[in-house]
């Protein structure tokens, strides 16, 4: 039996799974899996579906983490209905196509293939697919993972099939990723009328300082690989909608991707000691979204970049920036970690698109990537 990782696309493609649902798109990943010798099982929670799918218990040992949840289509005009997959000069339309329908199929049909040509192969394979990973993640990869430390040897080395590429396939493997720590500052002031300015305390007009000390703050020069720490305001509420009144509160809503020089504590307190400082009173609400991880080793890097280069002739370059993943729940348990996958030049746009030549490139790398970890025995 061939699978062809093309045609598994389109069909994962023509489930509209918006998160959390899946909409079908775990049967048919299941299907391929289970017709290939893997045992398969759900891990599930509320509307969510995770599959975890392994063949083999013995090391060396690779999980591909993905999944099939997408975002919505929104409500622009698309040039071919977003869930019928539709071929148009050289490409494949579709939601999802390159986030990230097209590395679940090529994965999938990479390790059929290899499995079927050598079935006793030392080593084991896995896959853990969720259908949240675009929402909050509550009950995907993150409650997922808490199960399966209990009963299951940590691999030794995993892909998260995100999209890494800039321009070409191949241009770039993703070994780290930031961490991401958000927050929700409350000034507090006095309200009152605006022709009585010593009756009241202006929140807003506490802003100002407050954004230009945290705004040209230097927090690091970046750390190894990383680039540095950077701090973004994305939200300013404040006011009662009246012209003659000063409000009570000014609420400031921040993000800061952050490197391995800090912490999430350390940077809380950091921004609390600035706060201090300029004499406000204040409350803020803390929210770590992600903590950052990188992948020192170089067993999974060096036999995936053979690969792609086997396949494309590129020499991918490392990289640390983008945003957050599902590694950064599965770096708990296997610190080799990378991410890997098509372009992404069109991820969450209308009319996201793969070029077709990037998804049979992209299962080739796959497999070759798998020969490389068990057909060659000399570990680093």
């Amino acid at each position: 039996m061939s699978y062809d990782a093309i045609s598994l696309t389109k069909s994962l493609i023509q489930c509209p799974s918006v998160t959390p649902s899946d909409a079908g798109c775990l049967d048919i990943l299941t299907k391929a899996l289970t017709d290939a010798g893997f045992q398969c099982r759900e891990i599930n929670r509320g509307e969510t579906k995770n599959l975890w799918a392994k063949i083999g218990a013995s090391q060396p040992s690779i999980l591909f983490c993905g999944h099939v949840d997408v975002v919505p289509a929104g409500s622009a005009p698309w040039k071919f209905p977003p869930f019928e997959p539709t071929e148009s000069e050289g490409y494949l339309y579709g939601r999802g196509a390159q986030d990230m329908k097209t590395s679940d199929a090529a994965f999938t049909a990479a390790a059929c293939r290899f499995v079927l040509e050598y079935p006793n192969f030392n080593g084991s394979i896995s896959f853990l697919i969720t259908s949240d990973e675009e929402g909050d993640g509550r009950d995907g990869t993150k409650f997922a993972l808490e199960a399966l430390m209990k009963t299951e040897e940590a691999p030794m080395c995993c892909i998260v099939g995100e999209p890494s590429c800039s321009v070409k396939l191949g241009d770039t493997i993703k070994n780290g990723r930031r961490g991401s720590l958000n927050g929700k500052l409350i000034l507090k002031g006095i309200q009152g009328h605006v022709a009585y300015p010593e009756k009241v305390k202006n929140p807003i007009h506490m802003v100002g300082p407050l954004i230009s000390r945290l705004s040209s703050e230097v927090w690091d020069e970046g750390f190894g690989p990383f680039p540095p720490t950077s701090f973004q305001i994305s939200n300013i509420h404040a006011g009662t909608g009246a012209v003659n009144v000063v409000p009570p509160v000014c609420e400031i809503t921040f993000n800061i991707r952050y490197n391995p020089a800090h912490t999430a504590k350390s940077l809380e307190e950091k921004i609390e000691s600035i706060c201090r400082g300029l004499g406000l009173d204040y409350s803020v609400a803390w929210q770590e979204s992600a903590e950052p991880f990188f992948a020192q080793g170089t067993f999974l890097t060096s036999r995936l970049s053979k690969a792609i280069t086997a396949v494309t002739g590129i020499e991918p370059v490392l990289s640390t920036s983008g945003g957050t993943s599902d590694g950064r729940f599965v770096k708990n348990w296997c610190p080799d970690i990378v991410e890997f996958g098509p372009t992404n030049d069109r991820i969450h746009k209308i009319d996201e698109r793969v070029e077709l030549s990037q998804i049979s490139d992209l299962a080739e790398i796959y497999y070759q990537t798998l020969r490389n970890i068990f057909l060659d025995q000399t570990h680093e």
